[in-house]
Formats: structure tokens, sequence, C-alpha cells
């Protein structure tokens, strides 16, 4: 999406919920959590789940370890032995997977049987007990979730792709600038010396081939003579002046812009990965899109930095390519095929994570995940994602904007 219609997703939003006033009503996107943690609070940070004179503080505990339950039974408030009651503790998640966790006595604690892996998003369902009696509590415990319902998924443009195997191309940044392709360049004599009598063309004037450049009156047959482009090019060089002899000097010189060369230094550590042929894409300051092109050949000597100068011919039909200009560029010099990779396009920040966001059917959460090796494109998954996941892509910034909104946490 185009940074200048972002601002009208908001409006675009409110249009399709008036839209739907008539009917049923509909929240466009909107949390999913109905079934509110507790708001109470234990001794040890955790959610306090009461029931009369009983209750179970039940908190993550991630000091030292990975991420896990810790939970206190507790009778009028006084402290319970860990082996005075039994718990078991259902995650399910979106998706409908369902992690069961079982507690063992550790210090004053019970212990949770398993890690806890983000993110942190789930329905919890409580059950325990205590002297023959149980005990069972259920509330939601939602972070980086979010709902949006299909009309308004199309509108705004979001996209989606499935998560899954990718070619990686490796690449070796290099900086340069653009430089007259002298090969195109023609020098311009007169046949028969003589007085120069007219002057047609001036610098920086464009020539086709054939075209009269100057006038000269030859000082032998003593008749005058017409000298004309012999390409087709830029007049970058001027040296003839009316009524001046003609003295063998270069009087014009015509560079053919159609093409330059790209001029990129190398450095020492990256010379051995660098061949001729190797692909390249060239970004520079008068082109939006990067132009591809190819290392046609390495100049024979060191600069004075010790880099050695990679040369890439371009071609430059609408003369946007101007000698002088800087340039930076990505160097192919490798390619490998991984499992399982997502495009950085669908990429977002979450508290310290890197994520992207998933897809369930019309809900969406957040995927912290662990990345490997990247390109311009893609960007190597090596946990914290399923493959076959289908992910946001296009307009992922709109799922943060709502997360971030409805004030979704790490909190327990």
């Amino acid at each position: 999406m185009n940074p200048i219609f972002k601002p009208l997703a908001a409006f675009l939003v409110a249009l399709l919920c008036v839209a739907c006033s008539d009917s049923e009503p509909m929240e466009a996107i909107a949390p999913v959590a109905d079934n509110l943690p507790p708001e109470e609070r234990g001794p040890n940070n955790g959610f306090m789940l009461r029931d009369g004179d009983f209750s179970v503080e039940l908190a993550i505990f991630e000091t030292g370890v990975p991420p896990e339950y810790r939970a206190w039974g507790r009778v009028s408030d006084e402290l319970l032995p860990p082996n005075a009651l039994t718990l078991n503790v259902e995650l399910t998640r979106l998706g409908g997977i369902v992690d069961s966790i079982g507690f063992s006595p550790q210090g004053d604690a019970l212990r949770g049987d398993m890690t806890i892996y983000e993110p942190h998003s789930f329905s919890v369902s409580v059950n325990a007990a205590h002297n023959g009696r149980s005990y069972h509590w259920e509330y939601d415990s939602f972070e980086g979730r979010t709902m949006i319902e299909p009309a308004v998924r199309e509108a705004l443009g979001i996209t989606t792709e499935v998560a899954g195997p990718a070619v990686i191309e490796e690449s070796v940044p290099a900086f340069g600038k653009i430089v007259s392709n002298t090969e195109n360049e023609v020098q311009v004599r007169a046949r028969f010396e003589g007085q120069i009598s007219n002057v047609y063309r001036s610098l920086g004037d464009k020539v086709n081939a054939g075209d009269r450049l100057a006038v000269v009156d030859s000082n032998q047959s003593l008749t005058p003579y017409t000298i004309t482009a012999p390409s087709s090019g830029t007049i970058i060089e001027r040296q003839a002046k009316a009524g001046e002899q003609t003295a063998g000097r270069e009087l014009f010189t015509i560079l053919d812009t159609s093409s330059v060369w790209v001029d990129l230094a190398i450095f020492p550590g990256d010379l051995a990965r660098v061949a001729v042929g190797a692909p390249v894409r060239i970004y520079v300051p008068t082109s939006e899109e990067p132009i591809d092109g190819s290392v046609a050949m390495f100049l024979p000597t060191a600069t004075v930095n010790q880099s050695v100068t990679a040369r890439v011919v371009l071609n430059n039909p609408d003369g946007l390519l101007i000698p002088g200009m800087w340039a930076n560029a990505q160097i192919h010099v490798d390619e490998y095929e991984v499992p399982l990779a997502v495009k950085r396009i669908g990429l977002q920040s979450f508290r310290d994570f890197t994520v992207v966001y998933a897809q369930v059917g019309d809900e969406y959460e957040v995927r912290m995940l662990e990345l490997g090796r990247q390109d311009d494109t893609w960007i190597e998954v090596l946990g914290g994602l399923p493959a076959n996941t289908t992910y946001v892509t296009e307009n992922s910034y709109i799922l943060k904007a709502d997360v971030e909104k409805s004030g979704a946490s790490h909190d327990h």
C-alpha cells in the first residue's frame, strides 16, 4: 500500500462498519478477548483464581529458566504445602492446539512440567483439587491477536502467503559510481587542414550521425568542406572556433551515452567470491527500481585503498544514468534453497521480537521468529513458525497497529 493511502485505512474501516449498520453489527477489526483474565494479582504477581476461601495463584515464571508455570494454593490466604493440592492447566492456542500441563512440588510451589512457548496467547482452563473437592476456572489470556472481517481484509489490501521453501540469494555489497563508456567516445578532426569558417554545434548538444558540425576552408584547395558527426551522441568537448586554423587538433569529442560503465569497489576480503559474469543489482538516485547487470571485467590495478574495480556495462537508452553519479550495488555470489522462509515485507516488531502474523480463519496472531540468512525478498526461518503456516505479507502494518491499539501486552 502506498504510504499516501495509509491514513485512509481507519476511515475505510469506519465506513465499512457504517455500511453494515442496517443488518448485523460488524466489528471490522477487533481484539478477540471476551473472557478476560482475573484482575487480582497475588504475592508472586500471578493471577489469583478464587472459589470461596480457596485460591490458586498461577504465574508464568521465567527467571533463569525457559517460561514455565508456577502455582501456589491457599486457604483463607494461608499458603498450602504444594503436595496438599493437585493441579492441571490446559492451554488452547489459536488453531485448536492444546497444551496439557501437569504440576509437581518444588519448594513452596507447584512447578509446571513443560515450557510455555511464545506467544503466550491462549485460552486457559485450570483444574485443581484439595481436600476431596474440585475447582475449575477458565479465562482468555491473549496477546498479539486480533480479528479482521474478510470484507475489510480485502478492502485494506491485506494479503497472505504460505510459509515454505525458498531460494536465498547471497550477495556482496559494493559501492562505486557511473563513468563514461570511453569505448563509445569519438574524436573528430578535420580531414584537410584549413580555417574554420562556421561552427554549428556547442558543448552538450546531442547529435545524430551525419549531422553538420562545422565548415572548414581547405588550405590546399581553398574549397570549403563540411565536417559531419561520425556517430550519434553528446558533444562533451569542443575545441573548434570560427576563424581559427584546424592545426591538427581534435575539434569535437562525441560520446554515445546509450551505454555507461558502473565501476564498483571490491575489497580484498570479498574479491575471491566475485567472478566475471556475476549478476549485479545496482541502485542509483535517478531510478526508483534497481537495475540489473553483470560484472564484465576487473580493472588490472588496485586503487589507493586497495580495492579492485569491478566494471559493469549498462544500457542507458533514456540517459538517466549520468556519469559521475554515485551508485551502490549487490553482487550475487551464491544461492541456496532453505526449507522454510517468509517474505521480508511481512515482518513486524512485537515487544523484543521480530514477528509475522499467522492467519487462522479470520483471526491473526503474532509468531515470534528465529531468523537466519536473508536477501532482499526472503528471510530464512529457523524456529517459531511451522511450515505451511499462512501468514500476512502485504500491509501487515495494519495488524501491528490494531494489536498495539488494543493494548495487547505480555501479561500473565
